[in-house]
């Protein structure tokens, strides 16, 4: 297994576009941190977003993880790229002809998707730390360390989304219409979301009931907006007659969506690696 690992990581680490974005995920990420200088005072007017409460616990796991997602891009082109270079560079013909089976090919690419998504779940979670420690009201342990699931979710939606990523850079080959290719898709979910909920089923949450099991949604639905539960955003809301008293905590059931797909993802990478010719 170490074996696999070190061979995909010598690939990433020895192409320069992919060791920058590998750099820059992770560099972004750490950005984050910079949300709490943000800080206005002009005359009666005072915004200060460390102040509002975002980096208290145990509300900073939903708030950094839910951020963090945006960023997932960075690595999702890393991962597409790890694939279509095997074709571009003629490597994954090479390491078939030095004895490495196509399963081993395809563990070896999913070990590296595990890789990312834990290496960047244990840096939110350091940074989520320092940040929570330095700026929040409550600092008892019992409260630091609830609603850890979020990470949990984090990690799962990760590893689905850059498994969902390496199936479409094994099955288009190239690295720009796979990304197109997850653009269209996210489209498509969209309009099957609409469609539901504004044709087929209005007034009704039978849409989203459906739409949970599409890929996309189910990924997103781990991890959903947190903005709603900051007290001022609450406020706002109350005066305005806009419900914000919603269930914000992790859905196990769409976690286990997540794992139905991202084995489909893999499953299907295997099956179409090991019908095509090389």
């Amino acid at each position: 297994m170490n074996r696999l690992i070190s061979i995909e990581l010598q690939k990433i680490w020895k192409n320069k576009a992919s060791k920058i974005l590998t750099l820059a995920y992770f560099i972004l990420l750490s950005f984050i941190a910079l949300i709490a200088s943000i800080k206005f005072d002009i005359g009666p007017f005072k915004f200060h977003l460390a102040e509002m409460g975002i980096f208290n616990f145990p509300f900073i796991w939903h708030f950094n993880t839910y951020i963090a997602t945006i960023l997932k891009l960075f690595l999702a082109i890393v991962i597409v790229s790890m694939m279509a270079n095997e074709y571009s560079y003629g490597t994954l013909k090479q390491n078939l002809i030095d004895g490495l089976s196509k399963k081993e090919f395809i563990l070896s690419k999913f070990l590296t998707v595990v890789l990312f998504a834990f290496a960047s779940t244990v840096f939110v979670f350091i940074m989520s730390l320092i940040l929570g420690l330095s700026f929040s009201s409550y600092n008892e342990i019992g409260i630091i360390f609830s609603d850890l699931d979020f990470l949990l979710a984090f990690f799962v939606k990760l590893v689905g989304f850059f498994s969902l990523c390496l199936f479409l850079g094994i099955l288009v080959k190239r690295s720009a219409f796979a990304l197109g290719f997850l653009l269209v898709w996210n489209i498509i979910e969209a309009i099957i979301r609409g469609t539901l909920a504004f044709k087929i089923f209005p007034n009704s949450d039978t849409d989203e009931k459906i739409t949970q099991f599409l890929p996309l949604e189910s990924m997103s639905n781990l991890i959903v907006n947190p903005g709603p539960r900051l007290s001022v955003v609450k406020n706002i809301g109350s005066q305005m007659g806009i419900n914000t008293d919603i269930d914000y905590s992790v859905s196990y059931f769409a976690i286990l969506i997540v794992l139905i797909w991202t084995f489909l993802f893999i499953y299907f990478s295997y099956k179409l690696l090991k019908k095509r010719d090389l």
